[in-house]
C-alpha cells in the first residue's frame, strides 16, 4: 500500500535522525490493526510490542507473525489492549519508539491517551503520531465531485462560543499538547495529498513507483502537505 510505505519513509527518517544506526529500538505500537510497521520493524531488527484491544486483529496479526521466522517470533510481542492502558502494563521510560497511528481520533480521552504514550517513552525517544486531518476533510470528497459530502465536510457557519469536537485533533492543538507533555513536535507531514486510496493494481511499476515519490515529496512541502487526508506529527522526548 502506498499509504504503509510513506508512512515507512517518514518512520525512518524520523528514527535516522534521532538514533545511532544499527542501534536495536524498543518499540511499542499502540492500536496495531494489521501489524504493517510493526513487522517491518522486527525484521529491522528491532524489539516489538504491539498494544491491539480488537482480538480479530490479534488473531490476524498472529496468524502473521507464524509465518515469520522464529527469531523475528521472538521479537514481537503482542498484548491485548488499548492506548489507555499503556499505565497498566508498562513502566515509564520503557520505549524508544512509540506508535499511534489512527487511534488518536478513536480513543475515549485523546489527552490522557497521548499523555500515557508520552510517560513510556524514554529520554530521547520519538513518538509518531499518524491523524485524520480534520482541517482539510473537505477536500477528498470535493476532488470526487461529491459535492453534497462536501457540503456536509464544510459544516454550516460556527456558532458563536460552540466548541469545535475535532479542535484536540488539529495540528496547532497538538503541537501545543506535545509541547506540555514533553515530547515536542520535531516534524511533521502530510501523507496521502493527491488521491488517497486510489486503485493501485493498474499500475506499472514505473507509475506506482513516481506516484509514491511525487506523494513523498508533497507530504514534506508547504502547501501541500496541509491538504492531505492524515497528518504524520514525530515528537522527540527531551
Amino acid at each position: 500500500m502506498i499509504r504503509q510505505e510513506l508512512l515507512a519513509r517518514q518512520l525512518d527518517e524520523g528514527i535516522a535522525a534521532h538514533f545511532e544506526v544499527g542501534r536495536r529500538l524498543r518499540v511499542l505500537d499502540v492500536g496495531l490493526g494489521e501489524g504493517n510497521q510493526s513487522l517491518r520493524l522486527v525484521r529491522a531488527g528491532h524489539q516489538v510490542t504491539g498494544l491491539e484491544s480488537d482480538p480479530a486483529l490479534l488473531d490476524r496479526v498472529r496468524g502473521s507473525l507464524e509465518r515469520e521466522p522464529e527469531g523475528i517470533r521472538e521479537r514481537f510481542r503482542v498484548v491485548p489492549g488499548s492506548g489507555q492502558d499503556t499505565g497498566a502494563h508498562f513502566l515509564p521510560g520503557t520505549f524508544d519508539v512509540v506508535l499511534c497511528h489512527d487511534v488518536l481520533d478513536q480513543a475515549r480521552d485523546p489527552h490522557s491517551t497521548l499523555a500515557g504514550l508520552a510517560r513510556v517513552l524514554d529520554a530521547g525517544g520519538l513518538l509518531s503520531v499518524v491523524i485524520p486531518n480534520v482541517t482539510a476533510r473537505a477536500m477528498r470528497p470535493g476532488l470526487a465531485g461529491d459535492w453534497q459530502g462536501t457540503l456536509r465536510a464544510l459544516g454550516g457557519p460556527a456558532a458563536e462560543g460552540a466548541e469545535d469536537p475535532d479542535r484536540f485533533l488539529r495540528l496547532e492543538s497538538l503541537t501545543s499538547f506535545l509541547a506540555r507533555i514533553g515530547v515536542p513536535l520535531v516534524r511533521w507531514y502530510g501523507v496521502g495529498v493527491f488521491a488517497p486510496g486510489a486503485a493501485e493494481d493498474a499500475e506499472n511499476a514505473e507509475n506506482a513507483e513516481a506516484r509514491v515519490d511525487a506523494e513523498e515529496r508533497a507530504g514534506r512541502t508547504d502547501p501541500y502537505r496541509a491538504v492531505a487526508a492524515s497528518l504524520h506529527l514525530c515528537g522527540a522526548r527531551g
